[in-house]
């Protein structure tokens, strides 16, 4: 996700690993189907911010590395998904 465009929706395909970072990422309402839309990214791109679920969730980007997405299009207003 490092590569990520602001504006952009993707699609959560799988969360790697299963350690407490796999687990935390899950609880926080990052599993495969989600969608994130990332809203802005800190200087040097760390750390990131994403919408889903209806609400912001930020993380650095080696967290964000960590979850392998599909790009499904540009985000649309109002979409707050």
């Amino acid at each position: 996700m490092a590569a990520a465009v602001p504006g952009r929706v993707y699609e959560v395909a799988a969360v790697v690993g299963a350690d407490a970072l796999a687990r935390r990422l899950a609880s926080a309402g990052v599993w495969p189907g989600t969608r994130l839309e990332l809203i802005a990214r800190a200087p040097f791109g760390d750390p990131m911010l994403f919408r889903l679920h209806g609400y912001r969730l930020a993380l650095r980007r080696a967290e964000a590395d960590r979850i392998e997405v599909v790009v499904r299009g540009a985000a649309t207003p109002g979409s707050g998904s």
